[in-house]
């Protein structure tokens, strides 16, 4: 005698390896980026109540949400998550990676950084999800548009981030209570206070810096910062 019980346990467990198969196609299409709500629905059409499935997918720990309408793949999927500078961009966008965060990665500081900071156009706000940390801070245009590299973080994953002349400009505009008035406190300043490597310094393409001047909030500071990486 056919037992119905068995096909009452076997139907989610199919509706859920149906769901990973579908989830690794869109990760295939979208360079494992996070999923914004509309795909999710795309995805889940089939379904009566979509939008109940996303929930039971949040709460069963197969979508993490970053926050409302974005989305990662939990850990019982078995995909592979965005990393966190991939994340960053998506939270709020358009943006940049920036700041220590950069910097960090360039090899201008030291320390590991476990909040990610990331310029944008918009204003600034401050992300908590299961992912880490996020915060954003406004730079007008066209100043915001110089100096964003696209880099490789896995073999599917890219993200915008400040080169290392924008990521040390970044740093110098929004640090508060900063203007560079000499070379020595500039130096202090970069060396001292934000414990940059002026071996990566030395490195620094001061022409472009220059480019961006007439566009640049607290162009007396970069003026100083130009000239003192010319003197180290």
């Amino acid at each position: 005698m056919f037992n119905y019980l068995h096909l009452i346990g076997f139907i989610p467990i199919f509706m859920c390896k149906y769901f990973n198969m579908e989830l690794k196609k869109i990760a295939k299409g979208f360079g494992d980026a996070p999923f914004s709500r509309h795909l999710m629905l795309e995805l889940l059409k089939d379904y009566k109540r979509p939008n109940d499935k996303i929930s039971e997918l949040v709460k069963s720990g197969e979508l993490l949400s970053i926050r409302r309408g974005l989305y990662v793949p939990g850990p019982e999927t078995d995909l592979p998550v965005p990393m966190p500078f991939l994340i960053a961009n998506h939270l709020r966008g358009p943006s940049y990676v920036s700041m220590e965060a950069a910097l960090s990665y360039w090899g201008f500081i030291p320390e590991r950084v476990y909040e990610i900071t990331s310029i944008t156009m918009k204003t600034a706000k401050k992300y908590n999800t299961p992912k880490g940390r996020f915060t954003y801070q406004h730079l007008p245009s066209p100043y915001y548009s110089f100096g964003i590299e696209i880099i490789q973080l896995t073999p599917k994953q890219y993200a915008l981030i400040a080169s290392r002349e924008k990521a040390v400009c970044d740093k110098v505009i929004l640090t508060s209570g900063i203007t560079l008035r000499s070379t020595r406190q500039t130096k202090d300043f970069l060396l001292e206070d934000q414990r940059m490597d002026e071996s990566m310094l030395r490195k620094l393409d001061t022409s472009i810096i220059h480019s961006w001047l007439d566009d640049a909030p607290k162009k007396n500071s970069l003026e100083m910062l130009i000239k003192t990486l010319k003197e180290l």
